[in-house]
C-alpha cells in the first residue's frame, strides 16, 4: 500500500516527522505500513496558552507528543501549585501513566501557542503489540528522554543555588537567549526557596550576566553563565 497517495503532501509531512520523533532513524526503519499505523494512532490538537493538555488526576486515555510549543507540567499539592518541569518540540507526555492505567499524576498546560499529536490509548496499545518496530522505537525515545531528566538532576545534585540557577537558566534558554519563567517558578523547578533563587539571579543581573524582567529572563552573557553552572571545558 503506498502510504504517500493515502495521504496529502502536508499529511504525509507531518507523519514523516512523528515517525522521526521515535529513537534513532539509523536503524530499524519505520515500513510505509509502520507509518500508516501511527497516522490512524491520533490525531493533532491544538492548544491556546493557559489552556490544558491533561490535569492532574484525570483518567490517562492519552498520551502526547509535543509537535511545536511549550508546556508546563505542574502539580497543586496541599501548599499550592509546583511546577516540575518545562517542556518543549520532541517531548512525550504521559504515557507512562496511560500505559500504567493511573490517573495523571501532573497538569500539563500550554505556556504558548502549543499543537501536539494525541495518541489515543485504545489505538496505541494494539498498535505496539502488532508493530514491533514502532515499539521499539517509542521505548528508546522515552529511555532517551529519561536519561536526560537523570542526567540533569545529577548535575544539579551538590550545587549551591546559585550554580542550579546557572545551570536551568542555560537549559532553559530560547533561540533568542530568553528564559519565560517567573522567579518563582524557577525557584519550584530547583526546589529552592525563592530568596535563595532571588539573591542568585540578583547577583548575576549586578555582573551584567542575565537581565530580568516580569517572567522574563535574558541571557547577556552565555559564557559567564556557562562559567558559574561549571560548564567550562
Amino acid at each position: 500500500m503506498n502510504t504517500r497517495a493515502n495521504l496529502d503532501t502536508a499529511e504525509y509531512q507531518h507523519f514523516a516527522w512523528l515517525a522521526r520523533s521515535f529513537g534513532r532513524t539509523d536503524y530499524l526503519p519505520l515500513t510505509p505500513q509502520d507509518l500508516e499505523a501511527l497516522a490512524g494512532a491520533g490525531s493533532y490538537v491544538d492548544k491556546y496558552p493557559g489552556t490544558h493538555l491533561f490535569r492532574e488526576g484525570e483518567e490517562s486515555t492519552a498520551s502526547f507528543l509535543i509537535q511545536r510549543g511549550e508546556v508546563e507540567l505542574y502539580r497543586n499539592p496541599a501548599v499550592g501549585k509546583r511546577v516540575l518541569a518545562r517542556v518543549r518540540t520532541g517531548a512525550v507526555l504521559g504515557d507512562i501513566a496511560m500505559f500504567q492505567g493511573r490517573p495523571y499524576i501532573s497538569s500539563a498546560r500550554a505556556v504558548t501557542p502549543v499543537r501536539a499529536f494525541r495518541f489515543e490509548r485504545s489505538r496505541l496499545v494494539p498498535l505496539l503489540i502488532e508493530h514491533p518496530v514502532i515499539a521499539m522505537r517509542w521505548l528508546v525515545a522515552c529511555l532517551t528522554q529519561l536519561e536526560e531528566t537523570q542526567q540533569r538532576v545529577i548535575r544539579l545534585m551538590h550545587r549551591t543555588v546559585r550554580e542550579q540557577v546557572a545551570e536551568v537558566l542555560l537549559d532553559e534558554a530560547d533561540d533568542l537567549d530568553e528564559i519565560n519563567l517567573s522567579q518563582g517558578s524557577l525557584a519550584d523547578l530547583l526546589g529552592a526557596s525563592r530568596q535563595s533563587v532571588n539573591e542568585a539571579l540578583a547577583g548575576m543581573r549586578e555582573e551584567r550576566t542575565i537581565d530580568t524582567g516580569y517572567r522574563m529572563i535574558r541571557v547577556l552573557d552565555k559564557d559567564r553563565l556557562a562559567s558559574i553552572a561549571g560548564r567550562v571545558d
